[in-house]
């Protein structure tokens, strides 16, 4: 730190004072003050515009003089000892809750003093300082260094504070680059500790809650570059290289700048929460976004602070790559010989890296700041863009202008790195970072950061844009077959693969304007489609698919897809197979990049029920549509078959089922409905429910938990049977009711557990849940235990109202009511006893969790089993849902 640094202002801290006060017994106690009291003055300076790099090295500042005066207090008599400052300390940037890491050094005659450091020690650590002390000698430090590069790492950042230099002086002669960690090993070493912090954060920028120090394109990866150019050139930080091979005035401003927003952002991150906390939770976004002075608009001022550090992140994590390959050549290949291969008369690639022959190419010909990422899709063994062309590339963006993207050449070279065979998506990745993609595609450019402000999307938009395209290029790849077969198959039969690419990148293009985004990203894929010359053909395709994107996964997972209406109007609107086949593989690809956490083998099954009923459906023709009546005949027929064969008479059977409306032999396949009678007839105590269950393996609907119950009716059912599966730690995806209106019910629930997989074969747990159910629902008192568990931290800092609709089902003659809401404990057995205080008869559900929201889907009558036509009672059941939900939500 500089002499500029080192002065405090009075009014911060007053070393006098404190040490005339350190030898009363209201020591400690000063201390906490004077430690409090500079706190509060530096977040004042904060508050009022102050720069965090200032603020942090005063904070430094002061931490020296005041351990310095604690130290000075001590009696240490002849012990040649060193208070040393290390890690992020040592290099005089100190946030306010940062770890104060501390080494004390011993020299000659230190086994005198070791009550003394005991009593200093403990002195620290009661004033309440995040102190983490080590306490070696010079020949410990050597021996810890040459075994664990985090040591030798906070070791080159050492800075005496009190006693002796040359003790210090002697650490850094002994663990030098000539004595241990030479700076290729220093190197390779840094480089695996970043991928393996990279990895820790799915090597990704767009997190939605980023850690400011550890996540990519954050404050470490500035540390990283700094330590290897220590390390290597021997200078303090990456400021002191003066090469401008190495980091240009462009740059150098770059990591500057951005530093100091990230340091901003940290130290914001400590005064909030009033702790050490470097990861951006949702719970202080807002609160951050309003100290940037972000108001809410077009978008929310919390999407625009995000994005404001997301577009940072990206620029040092960017800035971090180019130095990397930089030392990569500068420390591992210094001594090696170049190998150079000519591409064309314009590129070459060298070392693995492809460069320009001429630095004037991009300014003179801008066609190559295409051709060089085409040229890398097409040749297999290119490992990279070489610095020097990806510097000029950044210099020589200008060039992207109306002008250039009118170009017939650059149209039909972006095709061409579409259809390329060998790493298209990492080009457009790497498009990306250079903000080519941006600039070619400027409606694509304005969701590049563009944060979706919810727990169901876990990438912002350009993040996940990408990465459903990398699903969708997976999709051809033999290895993924097991895990997508059906789509894997569809996917390798599409006409023109780069139709689907197209789609997917213009799929949510239309977010963050306001609107529908499907129509608005329609708009600008049909505009897109025009510009590089697709047929019609084509263009239709492509924007159908962009308008439609949603629609498959809504109905698979919103509507009956065992009712052959819904598979005919889903067939109607697809039209044709190949339609239907770009609209699978596009849905799969976008559910899987949009959460980690939202495929799941279940709605796995789901989609593949309602790809392979409308193909059939097409196959037959849209003007042969199924009878329904013919379907449930032949189902009657065939479950009569099967019962028959187990000594069922058909008058017995018809007795059996009196009471089953045209649903029941709808929805449940032939195999379950023989299940369920086979048991009810031999099920002769009434008062005691009846629970069947079936595994994965055993159950006609794959991927899920099948829970049949055949129980007395009551107006509480059907909430203590979802309270007696929370219990249980099951989530309904699914439930089936029937003869509601009977004196006795007929349900059947498709779970899974917590972890979104079904129950295979545990016995003992099955068993389980068969005896807990057979309880809970034998109990006469009629009263819902609803789980009262606490409202997660994440879904407390999403203050998203509950919306609900109600409209009627001619068809079905029944309403359906649409509940989404934030997830929490005790949803469905809460929305029961609603359905109960307004006489309101459940039919059916279908529930559906996105990451932490849910989108259910209830179809529901009155007591008669009449559709609700009463518009009055619409609005209040809803708005009672809203009130009652939303209160829980806040709690």
């Amino acid at each position: 730190m500089t002499e500029e640094n080192k002065r405090l202002p009075a009014e911060m801290f007053d070393v006098s004072a404190l040490k005339s006060r350190l030898k009363d017994r209201k020591a400690i106690r000063s201390c906490k003050e004077a430690i409090d009291h500079s706190t509060q003055y530096l977040h004042r300076q904060f508050r009022a515009g102050a720069q965090a790099r200032d603020l942090i090295r005063l904070r430094a500042t002061f931490m020296d003089e005041f351990l310095a005066a604690l130290w000075d207090e001590q009696d240490w008599g002849e012990a040649q000892l060193a208070l040393v400052a290390v890690g992020g300390y040592g290099r005089g940037e100190l946030h306010p809750h940062s770890d104060i890491d501390l080494l004390i050094l011993l020299g000659e005659n230190c086994d005198s003093c070791k009550d003394v450091l005991s009593t200093f020690l403990t002195l620290l650590w009661d004033t309440g300082l995040n102190i983490g002390p080590s306490v070696r000698t010079l020949e410990e430090c050597v021996e810890c260094a040459a075994g664990d590069i985090t040591i030798l790492t906070s070791l080159m950042e050492a800075r005496v504070i009190r006693g002796p230099h040359e003790l210090m002086q002697q650490v850094r002669e002994l663990t030098g680059p000539d004595k241990m960690w030479p700076s290729r090993d220093f190197f390779q070493a840094k480089l695996e500790e970043q991928l393996a912090r990279h990895n820790k954060f799915a090597d990704t920028e767009y997190n939605l809650e980023p850690n400011v120090k550890g996540s990519p394109g954050g404050l470490r990866d500035l540390q990283i570059i700094g330590w290897i150019a220590e390390r290597h050139f021997g200078v303090e930080s990456v400021e002191k290289i003066t090469s401008e091979e190495f980091l240009n005035a462009e740059e150098m401003a770059i990591l500057t700048t951005g530093r100091d927003f990230m340091w901003q952002v940290r130290y914001a991150l400590h005064m909030i929460a009033d702790r050490e906390e470097d990861r951006l939770l949702f719970d202080h976004q807002r609160e951050l976004a309003a100290l940037w002075g972000f108001k809410d608009g077009d978008k929310l001022a919390v999407e625009q602070f995000m994005q404001t550090y997301y577009r940072w992140a990206q620029a040092l994590g960017q800035l971090n790559e180019l130095l990397i390959q930089n030392f990569d050549q500068a420390i591992l290949h210094q001594d090696e010989e170049d190998e150079t291969r000519t591409l064309n008369e314009r590129f070459q690639v060298r070392n693995g890296y492809i460069e320009i022959r001429d630095s004037e190419l991009f300014s003179r010909t801008p066609n190559a700041l295409l051709e060089v990422f085409l040229l890398c899709a097409q040749h297999d063994d290119i490992l990279g863009i070489a610095v020097p062309t990806a510097r000029l590339i950044r210099a020589n963006r200008h060039l992207i202008d109306d002008t250039f993207r009118s170009d017939e050449q650059n149209k039909e070279m972006f095709l061409q790195i579409l259809r390329s065979p060998n790493k298209m998506t990492r080009q457009l990745r790497r498009m990306t970072r250079y903000g080519i993609l941006g600039d070619y595609l400027p409606e694509f450019g304005r969701i590049i950061g563009q944060m979706q402000h919810d727990l169901f999307h876990t990438y912002t938009v350009d993040a996940h844009t990408l990465e459903v395209i990398k699903n969708a290029r997976r999709f051809q790849a033999p290895a993924i077959e097991d895990k997508f077969p059906v789509t894997s198959r569809v996917a390798r039969r599409l006409r023109k693969i780069e139709l689907l690419y197209i789609a997917a990148l213009y799929h949510d293009i239309g977010k963050g304007r306001g609107g529908d985004h499907s129509e608005l990203g329609a708009v600008d894929a049909e505009h897109f489609c025009r510009n590089h010359g697709l047929d019609e053909t084509d263009s239709e395709l492509v924007v159908w698919l962009v308008r439609n994107h949603l629609l498959m996964s809504a109905v698979a997972q919103r509507k009956d897809i065992s009712d052959p209406e819904v598979i005919q109007q889903f067939a109607e609107h697809v039209r044709d197979t190949e339609h239907l086949d770009y609209l699978l593989t596009l849905t799969v690809a976008d559910i899987n990049g949009t959460n980690p956490t939202l495929w799941n083998a279940w709605r796995g099954s789901l989609l593949r029920q309602l790809y392979t009923e409308t193909r059939r459906a097409l196959r037959r023709g849209l003007d042969n549509p199924v009878n329904k009546q013919a379907v449930i005949e032949d189902v009657r027929r065939a479950s009569c078959e099967i019962l028959e064969g187990r000594g069922f008479t058909k008058e017995e059977l018809d007795a059996l089922w009196q009471s089953r409306g045209e649903d029941y032999f709808l929805r449940e396949r032939t195999e379950d409905i023989a299940w369920h009678t086979e048991a009810i007839a031999g099920h002769h105590h009434l008062d005691t429910p009846l629970v069947l269950i079936r595994h994965d393996a055993e159950s006609s609907v794959a991927n899920t938990t099948q829970i049949f119950i055949h129980a007395r009716s009551s107006a509480q059912l059907f909430s203590r049977i979802c309270a007696a599966l929370e219990q249980l730690d099951l989530n309904i995806h699914d439930a089936r009711i029937y003869d509601a209106n009977s004196d006795m019910s007929l349900d059947t629930f498709f779970v899974l557990d917590s972890s979104g997989k079904p129950i295979t074969h545990d016995g003992p747990r099955l068993a389980h849940i068969k005896e807990y159910l057979s309880e809970a629902l034998a109990s006469n008192n009629g009263k819902v235990a609803i789980p009262e568990w606490r409202t997660p931290r994440k879904m407390k800092s999403f203050s998203v109202p509950t919306e609900t609709r109600i409209y009627l089902d001619e068809a079905k003659n029944v309403s359906v009511l649409e509940v989404s809401t934030p997830d929490r404990p005790g949803l469905l057995a809460r929305l029961g006893k609603i359905f109960v205080s307004f006489n309101i008869e459940l039919q059916a559900a279908k529930i559906q969790t996105l990451g932490e929201r849910v989108e259910d889907v209830f179809f529901i009558t009155d007591d008669q089993q009449q559709p609700i036509t009463d518009v009055q009672l619409c609005n209040d059941l809803q708005r009672t849902i809203r009130d009652e939900l939303d209160e829980q939500a806040a709690a």
